[in-house]
């Protein structure tokens, strides 16, 4: 494990009632007796970094723990950007994989828990990890690449603690008495999942309508009904209908529906490629796949969010004509191909394009499926079982990745933010507990024109939030993707989060860790000065001769795209046909793509609007 240095250190445990505890630790001992309760904790002086240390605990029974540090926990938390794994991002990260071999950096990944009844005191497993080509496929992408520049930068051990469950909004990580206070509305429903009897309802109906739904389909789908499945190669397939791949089956003459459809295509292999194991891409598919190669099953994914890369044994592919067949199941939304994925068949260093024509077929029609019930998001739960047992380990700091699922109440998330921010320092008995967080990525379909975005205005919140003493934001509307609510670059997001602590948790006053920051606006004429804070070396326009993607507005509060260029330090911003300009938006949308304002040290600018229009 590794502890916390610099502070004293709590350790902490059950035993009977009254019995005596010796624990020895870096050539000292210390003693306690456990209360008629069976608790006992012994407080450990401020310990320097270093190790390894081995600690001896010893009652009617003994507890030997080996390969202690003592350096900087972090815990890692949110939903599923800060959740990625290793695994997910290997394409981009192969070589650091290879050589992530570290004996001073750790990994301890909290179960996936929730409880409404009480908050815990433990959790229910886990173990610490070390970086290693054997475990680092499991760790947080994040928080690996976090760990990984503190190490470089301080030389002191690393311990990272993930909590992080996908889809969580940050309701669920705020324990019930602060929403019993703040938001009551969140206590409410948190007071309503508190019955086991409902939450056991609720999931029972749910399964049985998923459930139902799946076969029903199943007893429906034409691709099962003839003598060979759909997914066999010599099966007729002259009346089936062409696609381009990737695309989306609405745009075809089936329209928008729900159900399966079938998709098949044929590729030549040479006697080389047949001898070889392969990896098979498919970009990812909405919203679940089943795939076969010459009738043998090769995978299968059940939801939309994950890449699809298969592993297929050399013994299914052959010489000559190989049949893919996907059986893609529909439930809710645009069934069919991701675009600007890879879909490819991959033989080490050379690959089979598989885009462009395939054959399909509709196996049955279905109505919408709607989701079910996520109870593990709701308020209080993963407070109770994921924050709450961690409350007595001392830590440096924490670092967040959340908000996607927050996005339709984006006004209210500042306060909702800051009040969970306030409470996890309260319950830490951390005033000034480091808290260090990523601004959301850019996401979706670029807007041809200035629009409303709720994406905008969850980064204002997380913007705002910055008032809070002690926190740092890391700013990465360059880093995401149109097409993927999980982009695959987390080395960037890890290292502005390190620039961030090395300022805030570690003092570097000097240290440009923050790209610019609207500060204020002065209308002159037909044109507005806008002034930033955090402009490091000065501001530039990285990409492009020009600014992108500022927007103004006169009186008539209709936004239009605007001139805008630098100029001592600042930024004017103008457009010809508007004389009386009142406000200014930069980056507002979902997806602020060619938003290009940086300063000199490469940290983009936050998106900002100088109005209040939206509220």
């Amino acid at each position: 494990m590794v502890l916390q240095r610099n502070t004293e250190i709590k350790i902490w445990g059950w035993a009977d009632e009254n019995e005596e505890i010796t624990i020895e630790f870096i050539n000292s001992t210390y003693q306690t007796q456990a209360d008629e309760n069976g608790k006992w904790e012994v407080k450990l002086p401020q310990l320097k970094a270093g190790g390894p240390y081995e600690m001896h605990i010893s009652g009617k029974n003994e507890i030997h723990i080996t390969d202690i540090l003592i350096g900087e926990v972090w815990v890692s938390s949110g939903q599923s950007n800060m959740e990625v794994s290793m695994q997910r991002v290997r394409p981009l990260y192969e070589s650091e994989i290879a050589h992530s071999r570290n004996e001073m950096i750790r990994y301890f990944n909290l179960p996936m828990n929730y409880d409404f009844n009480r908050a815990h005191k433990d959790m229910q497993s886990g173990n610490w990890k070390q970086a290693a080509p054997e475990n680092i496929l499991d760790f947080s992408a994040i928080s690996y690449f976090y760990a990984k520049k503190l190490y470089q930068k301080y030389q002191v051990p690393v311990g990272i603690i993930n909590a992080s469950v996908g889809g969580s909004p940050a309701e669920a990580w705020c324990s019930e008495d602060v929403l019993k206070k703040e938001f009551p509305g969140y206590y409410k429903e948190a007071q309503k999942f508190k019955d086991s009897s409902l939450r056991n309802k609720i999931t029972r109906e749910d399964n049985k309508r998923m459930k139902k739904w799946h076969s029903t389909l199943k007893q429906k789908d034409k691709g099962y009904k003839g003598k060979k499945p759909w997914s066999h190669p010599n099966i007729n397939t002259s009346n089936w209908s062409q696609m381009e791949i990737p695309g989306y089956w609405a745009d075809t003459e089936l329209g928008d529906l729900h159900g399966s459809v079938w998709f098949r295509k044929q590729i030549k292999l040479t006697p080389n490629q047949a001898n070889k194991p392969a990896e098979l891409l498919l970009g990812r598919i909405v919203n679940a796949d089943s795939v076969f190669i010459n009738d043998k099953y090769a995978g299968n994914t059940t939801y939309q969010y994950p890449p699809r890369r298969y592993k297929i044994p050399s013994e299914i592919l052959k010489r000559g004509v190989n049949t893919i067949t996907i059986r893609v199941v529909n439930q809710s939304g645009n069934g069919g191909f991701v675009r600007n994925k890879p879909y490819k068949l991959r033989f080490g260093n050379t690959s089979v394009d598989l885009t462009g024509t395939w054959k399909y077929r509709l196996g049955a029609k279905m109505d919408r499926l709607e989701g079910g019930t996520f109870i593990r998001w709701k308020p209080v739960g993963l407070y109770n079982g994921m924050i709450s047992p961690l409350l007595n380990y001392k830590v440096k700091g924490v670092i967040w990745y959340q908000g996607e699922s927050n996005t339709d109440r984006a006004l209210e998330y500042e306060k909702l933010f800051k009040t969970m921010i306030k409470n996890w320092r309260n319950k830490w008995n951390q005033e000034k507990l480091p808290f260090l967080y990523v601004q959301l990525a850019n996401f979706m379909e670029p807007d041809r024109k200035p629009s409303s975005s709720n994406w905008a205005l969850l980064r204002e919140s997380q913007t705002k939030t910055l008032s809070l003493p002690n926190t740092g934001m890391a700013v990465t509307t360059d880093l995401g993707i149109w097409n993927d609510i999980h982009p695959l670059n987390k080395k960037d997001v890890a290292q502005r989060l390190a620039l961030s602590a090395q300022n805030v948790a570690y003092g570097e006053e000097d240290i440009v860790h923050s790209g610019p920051l609207y500060e204020s606006m002065e209308v002159t004429g037909n044109k507005v000065s806008i002034s930033f804070k955090h402009t490091g070396s000065g501001l530039v326009a990285k990409g492009y001769d020009d600014l992108k993607h500022f927007a103004i507005a006169g009186r008539d509060s209709n936004f239009v795209w605007a001139n805008a260029k630098i100029k001592d330090n600042k930024v004017i911003v103008w457009h010809d046909k508007i004389e009386n300009p009142t406000a200014v938006r930069y980056g507002w949308a979902d997806n602020p793509r060619k938003a290009n304002l940086y300063n000199a040290e490469g940290l983009p600018a936050s998106p900002f609007r100088t109005d209040d229009w939206e509220k």
